[in-house]
Parts: structure tokens; sequence; C-alpha cells
């Protein structure tokens, strides 16, 4: 098969649930990312064969792939797909044009995943065919819970981090870890690489560039511990979890033989990946589900990755992910962590759902790249207990 290159990657600030991103429709925040990957990785637009993108939550709209190809100027006769796993969507999505450039379909892809959280509107089920005398329910989508079990999201992170003795001080250390280390990347210009400014206009004058992740906050642990509990759960608080977020990320993905030609300078090659299911409650441990399926697979051990990118769904997915990679290791497991999430996380910077995925992949790629190369492994919990990982490879 075919080896496939990251030509370039790039993202939107996130933003805060109701905040700058908020009246964006997902085509519009798509097209940002999408414009933008392909001008860095030297592409012409007549060049892509083929954009997908991934979303969780589309709300009334469809389609959204496509829309935003066309929007971000890609001609009508590039294919499109709209790829729905949850919060492994945009994943989902590099591994769709993963698969079609190995198998020798497409020769260049725009990968990536759009969100807008703030937009998701109301359902109102049951409706149509009229409804007899009495009250009428609405839906509210952003109430994340699991659609078979019916427990919330926040419930079973806290259950599974508590079978595996991490408890609500341990995982309010880690969200304050999270905040730091984004303040500290942001103010050493660690994120320059990876952000592209969105134009939002303005009622009055002119746009405003948005240029910055809207959701970190300063904190304490005192501060985080005085947090209540949310949806019943024993230990996920508003401090230790994500907000409801805004964003887009997109990474340009071509053949080896393609790049090579073009005399292009990977910023990453695809070495490893996996996609992996398990049961609907363990949500924090699946990462490293996926994980362990992806080094098997690109013949590595953890101790051979310089990086990892977990995604901070819930502090509990990298404190409880790290613990199984380091397979009951106290020096491992300190050493897993060190090398987790070393900017950050979505705690801090935001998890836009269809968008998070693909954000973790080029995140640790251009950290990677910033330090001089090495290996990098991404993964994250999704849906009905899915999980997704790539694992990149920077010369």
């Amino acid at each position: 098969m075919r080896d496939v290159i990251v030509a370039s990657g790039v993202r939107t600030p996130f933003g805060a649930f109701g905040g700058t991103l908020k009246d964006f429709w997902l085509p519009e925040l798509g097209a940002v990312v999408i414009a933008e990957a392909v001008r860095r990785a030297a592409v012409l637009p007549e060049e892509v064969d083929e954009v997908d993108m991934g979303i969780n939550l589309p709300g009334s709209d469809r389609s959204i792939a496509r829309q935003s190809m066309l929007k971000a100027g890609i001609p009508e006769t590039a294919s499109a797909n709209s790829v729905d796993r949850a919060c492994c969507s945009s994943m989902a999505a590099i591994t769709m044009a993963r698969r079609g450039i190995q198998a020798g379909d497409v020769n260049i892809a725009v990968a990536g995943g759009t969100e807008n959280m703030s937009k998701v509107p109301y359902f109102v089920h049951d409706m149509r065919w009229g409804h007899r005398l009495g009250d009428v329910q609405i839906k509210d989508q952003l109430i994340i819970a699991d659609p078979m079990t019916g427990k919330p999201r926040a419930v079973q992170a806290s259950d599974e981090a508590l079978e595996f003795g991490i408890g609500r001080e341990e995982q309010d250390a880690w969200a304050l870890r999270s905040q730091e280390l984004w303040k500290e990347a942001w103010e050493a210009g660690r994120f320059a690489d990876e952000i592209v400014g969105v134009e939002v206009p303005q009622p009055k004058g002119d746009p405003i560039c948005f240029d910055r992740d809207e959701s970190p906050r300063e904190t304490t642990l005192e501060k985080l511990a005085k947090l209540p509990t949310v949806y019943g759960s024993k230990t996920v608080t508003a401090g230790n979890a994500p907000g409801l977020n805004s964003g887009a990320s997109a990474v340009v993905l071509m053949g080896a033989d393609v790049a090579e030609r073009r005399s292009c300078r990977p910023l990453a090659r695809i070495a490893g990946w996996s996609q992996v299911s398990g049961h609907p409650d363990k949500l924090a441990s699946i990462p490293a589900a996926a994980a362990r399926k992806a080094l098997a697979m690109a013949g590595l051990n953890v101790d051979q990755v310089d990086l990892f990118e977990i995604n901070e769904a819930f502090a509990a997915m990298p404190l409880v992910s790290t613990k199984v990679l380091a397979g009951g290791d106290e020096e491992r497991l300190r050493r897993l962590r060190d090398r987790t999430n070393v900017n950050g996380g979505a705690i801090a910077l935001g998890h836009p759902t269809g968008a998070t995925a693909a954000r973790l992949v080029l995140t640790v790629a251009h950290e990677l790249r910033r330090r001089g190369g090495g290996v990098g492994l991404a993964a994250l919990c999704g849906g009905i207990g899915e999980g997704e990982c790539v694992i990149v490879r920077v010369e």
C-alpha cells in the first residue's frame, strides 16, 4: 500500500459556548480551514480529489462536507463525504481519506471536521402528523448522554475513573495542569503554526480577526474543588471537563509518491492507525485500546512514542488511558503522563466534538516538528463505546 503523508494541518481558534463563533454555520467554519490547509500545502484547489469532513451535531443542516468544500473554492468535480462517528468523526474522516489514497483511488485529499455547539437547535419530535391535547416536549441535543444506556457521559467517565482508583482530586489536578500548560504554550507562541484566524463580522465597523482560543481560564485547585459535580456524576465538574465549543480543523493528505513528485516537505507521515469499539460505558479506557491496536500495527510500544495527545473529553480519559497503557508500572505511568497533552488539552482549549480528533493529529505533528521530529500518537473516545487512534512520524 502507498505511504500517506500529512502535507499541512490547521485549525480555527476554538470558541466558547455562546462566544465569538456562535453565529457561524458549519460550512462557513469548515471552509476556513479547508482553504487554508490547501494553501499551506501549496496545492491548487483543482488538484484536490476528495474532501472528508466530520460532524457530530449537524443540527438542521446537511451535506456539510460538500458545502464546506464549495465555499472553500474546491471545484464541484471533487467528491465530498460528511462523516459522523461522534467525537471520533474528524479522525474517521482522516481514515476515510487515507484508505482512498492507499487504494490508489485518491491522490490528494482534505480531511477534518467542523462543529458549532452554540448553534445546535432544540428538536421537537412527533409533531409532523399533529399533536393531541397536552404538553409538547422539546429535546435538547446538548444534554450529552449515551443513547443506548441513557447514562450521561459524565457519569460514565466518573464511574470508570473510580474503578481505576482515580478520584476527584486527581481529575481536578489534571484539569489545572491543562489550563496551565495551555497558557504556557500560548505565551510561547506554540500554537502559531496550527491556528488560522477567523474574520468575524461586526454590527458596526470592520470585521475582527478571532485568533485565540476562547475557553481557557485562570483557576486554582481550591476553586476547582468548590465546583459541584454535574449530571449525577461522582467526580466530574464543569472544571475538569471541556465546554460546549465551536471550531474547525483540517489536514491535507497525499500519497508519499505524490509528495515526492511535488517536492513537498511533509508535516508528518501516518505510521499507524486503528478504529476500535467496546462497551458503551468504557469511554475512559477506549483510547488506550485504540492506542494499543495502532501501536501493534506500527510495530511500536508506548516507550517509543515521544508525544501523546489523548483527548480530554473529561480529565478521566487521559488519566485512565495512560494508566492502562502503563500496565501497572508507576515509573512508566509518570513518564507517559509527562509526554501527554504537553500544551494542554480540551479542558483548556475546547472540544468542538466533530473537529477535535483532527486537531489532536495536527497538534502532535506540529509540536513534534517544533521539537525536531519523533513519533506522536493521537487517540480519543467517541460515541457508543468507540475509539480511534492515529500515529504519526515526523522526520
